[in-house]
């Protein structure tokens, strides 16, 4: 695939740390946004050799208000791709958590989805970000989805959802656009095993920041699109990779796409 412009919101996460080496090795180029300057040195000692690959933008993305402020931090980075893997992480009040996970991430949905020359955007969500029981669930699986969303993760399961949502949306509007959800359930720090369980998964598990960052850069490395739960599991991630597009493996099977397109396009 030829060289590509990638613009990695919420560059200084975890996972992120662990995808800029792997979108470098691909011959890409990163612009990574980070909200703080201080940050930087952590970017850059990601990559070895020429860190030409990789800029960073401070810019923080809870002051993105409105598409046009999305707009900015694109037409500065020239993307072809944008990943989100950015949140308020749980920090600070419900609102942080909306005006990040929810607003900003949005205004970035619309705003790539009116820049041409972007033609995938993926975003980091979670296999319970959902409104009904997936078809390949169990009662107990769903019953144990509900609580997590209406407990732990109350102000942060409406706000993935509603991003979730819109990208879908929008991504019906643009047919050329590759709209990949990516929803890892319980992250870790372990080391990554390169083996994965993707697509019509179990609706809890857990999966290494590694692998979900191998994951990341190799469906950017192909043709795949729509909502993909990620747990650790046997198969390789090329190979898992390469199934889900042949079998057209989307896990938004089950839940009202006609109402988002409704609410969102």
């Amino acid at each position: 695939m030829a060289s590509k412009r990638i613009l990695l919101l919420g560059g200084h996460g975890k996972i992120s740390l662990l995808l800029t080496p792997r979108l470098v090795a691909h011959s890409w180029h990163v612009t990574s946004v980070i909200r703080d300057a201080s940050q930087t040195d952590d970017i850059l000692a990601t990559v070895e050799g020429d860190r030409r690959s990789v800029d960073v933008l401070v810019s923080s993305l809870e002051d993105v208000k409105s598409q046009a402020d999305a707009q900015q931090v694109i037409d500065r980075s020239k993307p072809d791709y944008v990943v989100w893997s950015a949140g308020a992480g749980g920090k600070g009040a419900p609102s942080r958590t909306q005006a990040v996970d929810r607003d900003s991430c949005i205004h970035f949905i619309r705003a790539a989805a009116d820049t041409a020359s972007i033609t995938k955007f993926l975003l980091i969500s979670y296999p319970g970000s959902r409104r009904t029981k997936a078809p390949w669930w169990t009662e107990e699986e769903w019953r144990g989805t509900q609580e997590v969303n209406n407990g732990v993760l109350k102000p942060y399961y409406p706000a993935k959802l509603a991003a979730d949502e819109c990208l879908t949306a929008i991504a019906s509007r643009r047919k050329d656009l590759h709209a990949i959800v990516l929803r890892p359930s319980r992250l870790t720090d372990e080391e990554a095993i390169g083996r994965i369980s993707l697509g019509k998964t179990k609706a809890s598990g857990k999966i290494t920041r590694g692998d979900v960052a191998a994951t990341a850069a190799e469906l950017l490395n192909s043709e795949a699109r729509g909502w993909l739960d990620l747990l650790e599991g046997d198969e390789a991630i090329a190979e898992a990779v390469k199934r889900v597009i042949k079998d057209e493996v989307d896990c938004v099977e089950g839940e009202d796409v006609e109402s988002m397109i409704q609410q969102y396009s």
